[in-house]
């Protein structure tokens, strides 16, 4: 019985060169012997042949990659490769990081835009007094009372006086607007609705004053000279839910990620501490700082990236990835870092500063860079804060002044619900 033949298959797959038009690719035609050789195998297949089909094909091709005919395209580059752009590296600073994108410059102020009397700002490092509403509100602790500032209307409204024996050391907005969290210097958290200036209700549980405050969606963070933390869930009855423990000094810097999974905590005792949702330990710690770290922010652009500053002694600022647990790198402002916020809308930071220069900085992310240095202060620029739109920051100093500044772009793919820019003409006007 004749055998029959077993087809052989093959893994390999040789295509048909005959119908590609390599000078749309800027690659070299194929020599005339192999372009014969091409064209004397090529077959039809369902009565288009291989050869016919060629023109037609690459111009379907052209219109659908460049979404028009190419004229006389012989010469378009797609898919070239380029050598990776060398980034100037900054001291101590590594390049393991984001780069941000360099087209463009934009102008910066040379003075801020508007200027407000705070009569009775403390000159303290480890007070928070100032913060920003999402409803476009300015709160400042003055003293005993605090005092809220409308951006569009300017209209000022006195939310609270504490007391004699009280002083506001730190304020800090819920993420609504509608209520104000306010610390004391006996230890107590207080909460206000601002619409009709009363009080909601007061948490003790600091033994000394609670100088930072952090809101997340179920949980407010308040950091003492007691040197804990307190987690209050303003649902329950209880004063607060957890007690963290770990720093050995004041708490004076507290910031919760954008997505709230973590807590950072910064304390007199140079330490730069994590923490989850649930932990009454520090997940991470960090000891490269030798000052007090109160500059603490969070990036809005990378999930786990966090940046720290030092006060006098250390003058640094780093940068941490707390997803991998590593240190990216540190830049040596030459002077105490008392402030750090990130843009909303480029991968930028700004920096406020106290002894010995007293200034504002904005820098440009990875590479550290300077964009601008801003002055107007006379003291340490102690308070930092930023307008809903992510465009606008307000500082605050010893020298009783609250300076705005508008120093970012919008954001591109949003448009601001609150107009602030009527309330921005020169002039100074008072608080209080």
């Amino acid at each position: 019985m004749p055998s029959i033949p077993t087809p052989i298959y093959s893994d390999r797959f040789i295509p048909s060169r005959s119908g590609s038009n390599f000078s749309l690719f800027n690659a070299p035609p194929a020599s005339p012997s192999s372009a014969a050789a091409s064209s004397s195998s090529s077959t039809s297949f369902n009565g288009y042949s291989g050869k016919g089909s060629s023109g037609s094909y690459s111009a379907l091709l052209r219109e659908l990659l460049f979404e028009s005919p190419v004229i006389g395209g012989s010469n378009r580059n797609i898919f070239r490769f380029k050598p990776e752009r060398q980034w100037p590296q900054h001291e101590e600073f590594d390049g393991l990081l984001p780069r941000t994108n360099l087209a463009g410059s934009r102008k910066f102020p040379e003075s801020y835009s508007k200027l407000l009397d705070a009569p009775g700002m403390e000159d303290d490092f480890y007070l928070n007094v100032v913060d920003w509403s999402s409803r476009n509100a300015l709160a400042v602790g003055l003293g005993s009372c605090v005092y809220l500032w409308d951006a569009c209307s300017t209209k000022v409204t006195k939310l609270c006086d504490l007391g004699m024996d009280h002083s506001a050391c730190s304020v800090e907005w819920a993420q609504d607007g509608t209520q104000l969290a306010v610390g004391t210097n006996l230890g107590e958290v207080q909460i206000w609705d601002a619409s009709s200036c009363k009080r909601v209700r007061t948490m003790d549980g600091h033994f000394q004053r609670v100088g930072c405050l952090a809101w997340s969606p179920s949980l407010l963070s308040s950091g003492g000279r007691d040197e804990t933390i307190l987690q209050h869930d303003i649902r329950a009855q209880r004063d607060f839910v957890n007690r963290l423990t770990g720093h050995t000094f004041e708490v004076c810097g507290l910031k919760w990620s954008y997505d709230y999974c973590k807590l950072a905590s910064g304390g007199n005792d140079n330490r730069l501490f994590v923490w989850n949702q649930h932990s009454t330990q520090p997940i991470l710690k960090y000891r490269k700082h030798t000052a007090a770290v109160k500059a603490i922010a969070w990036s809005p652009h990378q999930n786990g990236l966090l940046a720290s500053g030092g006060g006098t002694n250390d003058q640094c600022i780093r940068f941490w990835n707390t997803n991998s647990n590593l240190h990216l790198g540190c830049i040596n402002t030459g002077s105490q870092v008392s402030n750090l916020l990130w843009s909303k809308s480029v991968n930028e930071l700004v920096s406020t500063h106290g002894y010995s220069k007293n200034e504002i900085i904005v820098w440009r992310y990875p590479a550290m860079s300077k964009l601008a240095t801003l002055t107007g202060h006379t003291k340490r620029v102690l308070y930092l804060a930023m307008s809903p739109d992510g465009q606008t920051i307000v500082t605050g100093a010893g020298d009783e002044t609250l300076q705005f500044w508008k120093i970012f772009p919008p954001l591109k793919s949003e448009i601001s619900d609150v107009d602030i820019k009527s309330s921005f003409s020169l002039g100074r006007t008072q608080i209080r």
